[in-house]
């Protein structure tokens, strides 16, 4: 098993193993070290069927079964996510604009993904890309003074911040709208979190999910939080992938986060499609009074 990295920021390709096969104690431990030192990991060139997708992606914890949208999932695989640009009963999925902006995967929940991890099924000509953000580098850059001022501050994630972009082609209905406000109202998390593995300090704030910062007013608020989305997607900071078929890739939420960039035709004919399995993290944060805040 080789490990190479693929950027100084964050990311790397792991060749020479192959994860159809059950895995030694020693692969996995190295894999496992690698994930936490890389944050994001490439496994070129992996031939799996559905069992052996979902027998890997377990071995890192629960997974998901995705009952919230079942016309979404592989049929018969409930913990496979059908993420892409294809047909679903004669119409595109609604799934074609998933991850468009930055963000780190359900953190508008108290319980945030773990792992995320996609296999690549279909490509479009050009395009397909996924980018990344190492966000320990991002508190790490810093000045001392802004980690003592944003240490002990907490934002609001909120999935209604993510659907009201106009920039997105799926939009629910009234109806759906009300149903999603309901199921996700907005959670508190702090906008530094400290990992539970590793020991070291990340940025917790994305564009896509995060609305406010707990405790100050919305003009206090609105210049930090866009000072921090800008520089916590410095390029510097980030790696974006460039998919071939078979791919696997998977990161950890809790250190980065990412924007699925809509840098291909959206052509049913020559889809993007990606397998997604998702692996549950630990409860965490609370949810948001906004009249008791």
């Amino acid at each position: 098993m080789k490990v190479r990295p693929v950027s100084h920021a964050i990311g790397a390709e792991i060749t020479e193993i192959d994860l159809s096969r059950p895995l030694s104690e020693a692969q996995w431990e190295g894999i496992y070290a690698a994930w936490l030192e890389y944050v994001v990991l490439i496994f070129p060139g992996q031939k799996l069927t559905p069992e052996q997708l979902i027998a890997f992606a377990g071995l890192f914890g629960p997974l998901d079964d995705h009952r919230e949208d079942p016309a979404s999932r592989l049929d018969g695989h409930p913990e496979i996510f059908l993420i892409g640009n294809h047909m679903v009963n004669g119409k595109l999925s609604k799934t074609r604009d998933t991850g468009r902006l930055w963000h780190s995967d359900h953190s508008y929940t108290t319980r945030p993904t773990l792992i995320s991890m996609l296999y690549c099924r279909h490509l479009p000509p050009t395009g397909g890309t996924t980018a990344f953000s190492n966000m320990y580098m991002a508190y790490d850059m810093l000045s001392d003074t802004m980690k003592r001022m944003i240490d002990e501050l907490e934002c609001v994630h909120e999935l209604m911040n993510f659907i009201s972009r106009p920039t997105l082609h799926w939009k629910p209905g009234a109806k759906n709208l009300a149903s999603i406000a309901e199921r996700y109202p907005p959670v508190i998390h702090p906008l530094v979190l400290v990992h539970p593995e590793t020991g070291k300090k990340a940025l917790y704030v994305s564009e896509g999910q995060v609305n406010r910062i707990v405790g100050l007013t919305d003009d206090e608020g609105r210049g930090l939080l866009q000072f921090l989305f800008k520089h916590a997607v410095t390029l510097e900071f980030t790696y974006r992938h460039t998919y071939s078929v078979d791919d696997l890739v998977f990161w950890d939420n809790r250190a980065c986060q990412h924007i699925a960039l809509a840098d291909y035709v959206q052509d049913p004919n020559a889809p993007r499609l990606m397998h997604r399995l998702t692996v549950l993290g630990e409860e965490s944060g609370r949810f948001y009074d906004e009249k008791a805040a």
